[in-house]
């Protein structure tokens, strides 16, 4: 039977970010995606203009027949919005023993917050005991962390910290976009093997373009989706940081927003299935 990698996330009308960057991800990498969406935005790359955060039921609901009607193997949780948005997610999940791969994102990509409420400090906290990778960006490591992390090894650190405290946590990819730049990006994943705790870094040069927005939604989800054909998760992890490299190269020519200071979408479809690996 089709496996189904299932999406839960906000809703980005841009199509950059959000569920949209998440179908589009794993239908070029050819994997069946599904989705249950927890809140819609108003949102350009001119900033977030509103954001409605659907009834924690509703989402819930999403999720069940979902599940009830497909092999879901993995899921992928993006944008939570509230806590109760949170619990019903964590609920929905309590029997799952797949893959949950858990991007926490907080932070639109023109500086706007993605969640309500002085709780939101709790929720990834919920989340990320019930997850079994993680893929935050440095400032959300930092968030999650709960301290302010400067440089590349710190980040490292505080995320072996993360996998000895959740049992169910096997790996952290940490996103290098946000670190101090040097000549180059470094994308490294944190993992947990038998004996100890690994890291392995993929070091790439950055792709000068305009056309970025959604890149973490986008890492995240193929991860899900290479895992989903291979179920590795270095062959994973190697698979997804080239195929956003591949991604952003292909997209960086193209005029995708009218603003000429905000940051367009990638072009996913740049992406052929069959050059995968996997």
């Amino acid at each position: 039977m089709q496996a189904t990698v299932l999406s839960i996330s906000g809703s980005d009308p841009t199509g950059g970010a959000g569920i949209q960057a998440d179908l589009k991800t794993m239908t070029s990498i050819g994997v069946y995606g599904a989705a249950a969406i927890t809140c819609i935005t108003v949102q350009s790359s001119h900033g977030v203009v509103s954001i409605n955060c659907l009834p924690p039921d509703q989402v819930r609901q999403q999720i069940k027949v979902v599940m009830d009607d497909h092999r879901v193997t993995h899921v992928k949780i993006g944008m939570v919005g509230t806590m109760a948005i949170a619990e019903a997610i964590h609920d929905a999940l309590s029997d799952f023993k797949g893959e949950i791969i858990y991007d926490p994102v907080m932070i639109s990509s023109t500086g706007q917050p993605l969640r309500e409420g002085i709780e939101v400090n709790e929720f990834p906290v919920l989340l990320v005991s019930q997850c079994t990778v993680l893929t935050p960006n440095i400032p959300e490591l930092s968030h999650l962390s709960k301290v302010q992390i400067e440089h590349h090894h710190e980040a490292l650190h505080h995320a072996e910290q993360l996998l000895s405290k959740y049992n169910r946590l096997r790996a952290i990819l940490v996103k290098g976009g946000h670190a101090i730049r040097n000549a180059a990006i470094v994308d490294t994943m944190v993992y947990r093997t038998e004996n100890d705790i690994r890291t392995m870094s993929i070091s790439h040069s950055s792709v000068k373009t305009q056309n970025t927005h959604g890149t973490g939604c986008t890492l995240a989800s193929a991860f899900a989706s290479f895992h989903c054909l291979c179920g590795d998760d270095i062959q994973s992890f190697q698979q997804s940081v080239d195929y956003v490299q591949t991604v952003l190269r292909n997209s960086a020519p193209m005029r995708i927003i009218r603003n000429p200071e905000g940051l367009g979408g990638m072009l996913h479809f740049s992406f052929r299935s069959e050059n995968r690996t996997c």
